[in-house]
């Protein structure tokens, strides 16, 4: 039986899994590292974090990006974006050298069992853990309008689902959203001969000014809940969901403003209000927001609209475990102050705890201080233990195993 199941290897997984093995725990890591970066996100993208809030995290801070950039001999400061092949080597980097070793099969079932949890693999493969921490990242939650919902693939995407946008070249791509990800993917678009269209429900686009070390995050609020995701937790449920509406809203980076400025058709304050099937494509109703209505045809439509984390989505968990998970506004799962779910012995990591820790958790900067602080908890958990559970099994020598101290 293993102290820690990791499910999920990117970023958070993978720093978790660094910090506990530091910690002397019997740690096993699920998932293929960096996938969601390897076969999500499109080539040519560049990261929105700087390069100073981009580092995975391990106990002594050995391996770090700027370590991997002179290990590699790579040029790039921290005026400059990190390109995402950089981020994903840098990830593997990371894993080889802080992590014992990962298990790149999926995990399709998390479950409660006595003394803790079994976890069973895609070839049904089965494996037991006093703890679970689930850091799945974002793709679970990718979120659709609901307009565009049940059209088929061929014609919608999510912005996520796109490594490689050459599938559009020279056709036509209606593009939705205002935020990072909509605006370089429109980038892109335009880039490599694709007509290319942004709709957008505000009447402007927003962009943030360049970098300004140390804080990364824009306004003296957005720096707050930033830098002290502890204390953010403290607030009230109201209170912090207000803030997660409205924290970090839908911006560019400023350098990708002068890629789409004058170069990609930007239609403001629009959002679908229908969408069709016509030959060649989609016929999109669009509800003008001043008023009205407009319609316009488009080949694919790629949906940049961002992610909801909620319970139902945790997919790897059994029904009967997400049935005994508290859920906040929106349907997100609660976690303790150790990153601990209402299920002892059930820690969460990643943006679907940006409701109780605050928008850092949404990006890499959350990472240091989820994998130190989780970590602390799943040690915490182990001496203490559940209500119900047995003693620690037996080696097969008959001498009991002993717990993390």
């Amino acid at each position: 039986m293993y102290d820690l199941l990791v499910v999920g290897a990117g970023p958070y997984g993978l720093s978790i899994a660094a910090h506990a093995a530091a910690a002397g725990l019997r740690v096993r890591v699920f998932g293929r590292p960096m996938a969601f970066w390897r076969d999500h996100m499109p080539r040519g993208m560049l990261l929105t974090s700087p390069p100073w809030a981009s580092d995975l995290s391990d106990p002594q801070g050995r391996w770090r990006l700027d370590v991997f950039r002179a290990f590699r001999g790579l040029t790039g400061g921290d005026a400059e974006p990190v390109p995402l092949e950089v981020f994903t080597g840098y990830g593997l980097w990371f894993a080889r050298n802080a992590v014992p070793g990962t298990d790149e099969r999926t995990v399709t079932r998390v479950a409660p069992r006595t003394g803790g949890f079994e976890a069973v693999t895609e070839d049904g493969e089965t494996y037991t853990a006093r703890t679970v921490a689930l850091a799945v990242g974002l793709l679970p939650f990718a979120e659709l309008p609901a307009a565009l919902r049940g059209l088929p693939p061929a014609l919608v995407s999510h912005s996520s689902r796109h490594a490689r946008l050459d599938r559009f070249r020279d056709r036509d791509v209606t593009v939705l959203g205002g935020g990072q990800g909509a605006l370089e993917t429109a980038a892109l678009l335009a880039e490599q001969g694709t007509r290319v269209r942004l709709l957008v429900r505000a009447d402007r686009l927003r962009w943030e000014r360049p970098w300004r070390r140390p804080p990364w995050s824009p306004g003296r609020r957005g720096r707050w809940y930033a830098e002290r995701p502890g204390l953010y937790r403290r607030l009230p449920e109201r209170a912090r969901s207000r803030i997660a509406a409205r924290a970090l809203g839908p911006a560019g980076s400023w350098w990708v403003r002068e890629r789409v400025e004058h170069r990609v058709e930007v239609l403001y304050g629009r959002e679908v209000a229908g969408a069709r099937e016509v030959p060649g494509g989609l016929r999109l109703e669009t509800a003008v927001r001043r008023g009205g209505s407009a319609v316009l045809e488009t080949g694919h439509v790629i949906a940049a609209t961002g992610f909801r984390p909620a319970l139902g989505r945790l997919r790897p968990l059994s029904p009967e475990l997400r049935a005994l998970l508290a859920t906040g506004t929106g349907g997100a799962p609660e976690v303790g102050p150790e990153f601990e779910s209402s299920y002892p012995g059930l820690f969460l990591a990643g943006p679907v705890t940006a409701l109780c820790f605050g928008p850092a958790a949404r990006f890499l900067h959350g990472v240091p201080f989820t994998a130190d602080t989780l970590v602390r908890g799943v040690r915490r958990r182990l001496r203490t233990g559940p209500a119900g559970w047995p003693l620690p099994p037996a080696h097969d020598d008959g001498s009991p195993e002993a717990l993390p101290r």
